[in-house]
């Protein structure tokens, strides 16, 4: 992976900073800026975020995250929400929580439909769908299209750009209430 001057320059700004203003020998508060989180301006937080990095006796470079947010983190409860989606050719109302206790699931973002990068990676969900059943897993898939453009989507046969029939729902984003409750860049 190669970096440029200005990443570079920003890292050692960053060591630099945080050496002089070390608080403790065990401890260091760095706050990044925005832009440090990714190239593309999609992928940027918009929240500033903290990292500590805490020294202990067992480990000498043990990081701790701590996000200065209330954006969902691994080990959080993932936020809920109620919308409708497309599967099976129909229109289904679809709630989070409904899962709760009863199956695990991967909830994954998309950016649009009839895009040509996402079409494999979606429609692979879908092909190993039996597999994620066997573990007690179910897939949700979102995007901030509507549950019409969804549908003309999964009718379209995959030879011809679409999706065909998928075994999981796509759920409709078009409030973009759920891209913000995960906190993605582009609500």
């Amino acid at each position: 992976m190669a970096y440029s001057a200005t990443s570079t320059t920003l890292i050692s700004s960053i060591a630099t900073t945080t050496t002089k203003s070390m608080a403790s020998p065990f401890s260091k508060n760095i706050t990044l800026p925005n832009s440090f989180f990714g190239t593309r301006k999609s992928f940027q937080s918009r929240v500033p975020r903290s990292i500590s990095l805490n020294r202990g006796s067992r480990s000498r470079n043990t990081f701790v995250v701590k996000a200065a947010s209330e954006l969902p983190l691994v080990g959080n409860v993932a936020p809920d929400f109620e919308a409708e989606a497309v599967f099976d050719q129909e229109f289904i109302n679809v709630k989070l929580s409904d899962y709760i206790g009863k199956k695990y699931v991967i909830l994954f973002f998309y950016p649009l439909d009839f895009t040509f990068v996402c079409p494999t990676e979606i429609t692979a969900f879908s092909d190993r769908h039996e597999e994620f059943e066997q573990i007690n897993t179910e897939v949700l898939g979102v995007s901030v299209d509507s549950v019409f453009s969804h549908l003309a989507w999964v009718q379209t046969d995959r030879k011809s750009g679409g999706l065909g029939d998928l075994k999981y729902p796509l759920i409709s984003d078009v409030t973009k209430s759920i891209s913000k409750s995960y906190g993605s860049a582009n609500s």
